[in-house]
């Protein structure tokens, strides 16, 4: 009975783990969700944010994700950082969809390069792309060296946007004339796919779409039910975005060098100088990725000289304001910005001028009467003061000099108690001369003949 209940439960285990196997074999595998990296680009474009979006790319590719979703605002920016977004952007392995976004977006200038790169260009309603002409940095060029960048430029951006299927004229006129176009003006053209309300409406509107690579092939795009993964930017790329603002590295140098002069001032203190040598080498480092006028820094060096001359010589008060105008105009050249966005802020430029060129000019001129004036410590500080002799001086022996005893050697013998002056030393022995009495004044009369007393005057007969 015991070994006919142990064969049935033997047997009923194992038909069940067979129902299970064959029930594991026949279901269908589970589908994965698609994942959509998405990137947000909402700064100028210049080195930082070029490295960024090649980061970005590279994630997203290294994720295994479907695409790479660009939100983009930008008012445009440096065109060596352009290119290279573009390059990176058509050598993704990644689909890359450019969504200019949210509502009252723009892609300006150097934007507009990048989106015509994307394998999808997006935009949302009440945006607008375009004003792509190119500006030069601080100079004024002629119209044969215009005439080369606009077409250089030009035939940059129809390289990719004809294998892309976009319209290569309308894209060149953004170019050329500056055009601008709203998003249903460049939906109209055939500058970008689609305009989406938001990010879900796009990757909804996206699935099934089929995509042109930059090599020709084509792709189509799955992306039912894609969960959208923000890709959030490093601790260290915020911080060189926030410094490449060349308002804040201004602010570093200026702020930093006031700090190595108090160092100066203050040997020893070691704080002042090490943080002030840290902010001035970050500024320097924030403006190197900037385009820097070279006329501007001469400017700049020409202020400081003025403003050190006129603490040093005073030029009543002329050579601190030239001083003061050049730095004025030396900040706000400094940048050759192609873009306002990426220049000086004026009031900036005149805060730091003023505070900086005032501050100058009173610590050189400490500086400069700290310097002039004589330093007296020790036996070199008695001279010319006043002493007592302690002791018969015949014509050494011991002195009080406010309220020091020293050693002292008298020009001749001298008795105890008597004034003397200090007037020199040798080897911390001072020298001291007696001092002279006062001579009482005789009276004198108003016409200035000698005044006879009283009693020495004759009775008149």
């Amino acid at each position: 009975m015991l070994q006919r209940a142990c064969r049935f439960a033997i047997r009923a285990a194992l038909i069940s783990a067979a129902l299970l196997a064959w029930r594991v074999w026949a279901a269908p595998a589970a589908v994965q969700q698609p994942v959509v990296d998405k990137f947000i680009l909402d700064s100028t474009i210049q080195p930082v944010s070029a490295a960024e979006l090649k980061r970005a790319i590279t994630e997203a590719t290294s994720n295994g994700a479907k695409a790479l979703l660009v939100q983009m605002d930008t008012p445009g920016g440096m065109v060596e950082s352009m290119r290279q977004m573009v390059a990176a952007i058509l050598g993704s392995h990644v689909p890359v969809i450019v969504y200019v976004s949210p509502s009252g977006a723009r892609a300006g200038s150097a934007g507009f390069f990048i989106l015509e790169s994307a394998d999808v260009a997006a935009m949302a309603p009440g945006t607008e792309a375009g004003a792509a002409h190119v500006v030069f940095e601080g100079m004024k060029p002629g119209s044969t060296e215009m005439q080369k960048v606009e077409n250089d430029a030009a035939a940059f951006l129809r390289s990719y946007v004809t294998r892309r299927g976009r319209n290569a004229k309308a894209a060149d006129a953004a170019v050329r004339v500056s055009r601008s176009y709203t998003a249903e003006e460049a939906l109209k053209d055939h500058l970008i796919d689609l305009v989406a309300n938001n990010d879900q409406q796009l990757l909804n509107e996206l699935n099934g779409y089929q995509i042109t690579r930059i090599d020709g092939s084509k792709m189509t795009l799955n992306l039912a039910g894609a969960r959208i993964q923000v890709l959030h930017t490093s601790l260290r790329d915020e911080f060189l975005s926030w410094l490449v603002n060349p308002n804040i590295a201004l602010l570093f140098i200026v702020a930093g060098a006031l700090l190595i002069y108090l160092e100066f001032n203050a040997p020893g203190s070691i704080v002042p100088g090490a943080l002030g040598t840290l902010m001035v080498l970050l500024g320097i480092f924030g403006l190197n990725l900037l385009p820097i006028r070279f006329t501007a820094v001469l400017l700049l060096v020409a202020g400081v000289g003025f403003l050190v001359l006129e603490a040093k010589f005073g030029g009543h008060g002329a050579l601190a304001v030239a001083g003061i105008v050049c730095l004025i105009f030396g900040t706000l050249t400094l940048v050759a910005a192609p873009i306002p966005q990426m220049g000086v802020d004026p009031l900036v430029a005149i805060a730091l001028s003023l505070g900086f060129g005032g501050i100058t000019v009173f610590l050189v001129r400490l500086a400069i009467r700290a310097r002039r004036r004589k330093a007296h410590s020790g036996a070199d500080a008695m001279v010319g003061s006043r002493a007592t002799a302690m002791e018969a001086l015949a014509p050494e022996g011991h002195v009080l000099v406010e309220g020091e005893i020293w050693r002292a050697v008298a020009t001749e013998p001298v008795a105890s108690g008597t004034s003397l002056r200090v007037v020199g030393f040798d080897e911390m022995v001072l020298r001291v001369e007696p001092v002279p009495p006062v001579q009482p004044q005789e009276p004198r009369n108003d016409a200035g003949r000698e005044q006879i007393p009283p009693e020495a005057k004759t009775p008149e007969s």
